[in-house]
């Protein structure tokens, strides 16, 4: 039921096993997928705050690995967005080959990079993702793809994260009907001054309720 609680799980995603955490509240309403920024890993507690938040609307999540440990010791792979979105698009096609998780309407919530890796991957897998939530992050670097993302998408920003602020108003042109940016007054890149990050989790929560289906609903999409 909404609000319940669950343990994370810990699963290995895709063909290159990335280490993942999964939560699934009983009854899930949907499943957000996180992507983390660079430099940083599932365990972002940034993410992990808002992910938690999520699991108290009745939303599973699934924190995950987007590189291996030896890809990651190589600091070009934690800007490479292509490979970045790929493992996206990977552990949205393993999710497929789960029942209990193939039912559930998708969302990706991404950080930094991760938020262009999660793009990339929304532009690839339209059918399955039905909502993006951008926080403090780089749509830019997906510019390429910003046009065919059809998954209703919100970017966050904190007023005080000028440069990027002003990547994500261009971004924000690129992307169809349908996103918005929400700019945290007073907050730098990462939410840190206080009620910052509440506020990113309170936008991020409504978002996911207001785009995701519920799982019992949800038809395919194409």
């Amino acid at each position: 039921m909404e609000g319940a609680h669950s343990p994370p799980r810990r699963v290995q995603v895709g063909a290159h096993a990335l280490e993942g955490d999964l939560t699934l509240p009983p009854q899930a309403r949907g499943l957000v997928v996180f992507a983390h920024g660079s430099g940083s890993t599932r365990r972002s507690p940034r993410n992990v705050q808002v992910g938690q938040s999520l699991h108290a609307r009745g939303f599973g999540t699934l924190l995950f690995d987007l590189l291996t440990p030896e890809e990651a010791s190589d600091r070009h792979n934690v800007f490479d967005i292509a490979l970045l979105g790929s493992r996206v698009v990977e552990t949205i096609d393993w999710l497929d080959q789960r029942a209990a998780l193939a039912r559930l309407p998708v969302g990706l919530f991404g950080a930094s990079t991760g938020a262009a890796a999660a793009l990339v991957a929304a532009a690839e897998r339209p059918e399955r993702i039905f909502a993006v939530v951008s926080r403090g992050g780089r749509p830019d670097l997906a510019s390429e793809v910003l046009p065919r993302v059809a998954a209703p998408t919100l970017l966050i920003v904190g007023g005080d994260d000028t440069q990027v602020l002003e990547l994500n108003r261009l971004a924000l042109r690129q992307l169809p009907q349908g996103a918005e940016l929400a700019v945290v007054p007073g907050a730098t890149h990462l939410f840190e001054e206080p009620g910052a990050l509440e506020k990113v989790t309170h936008l991020a929560c409504g978002w996911f309720a207001a785009h995701l289906p519920l799982a019992a609903k949800r038809s395919p999409r194409g």
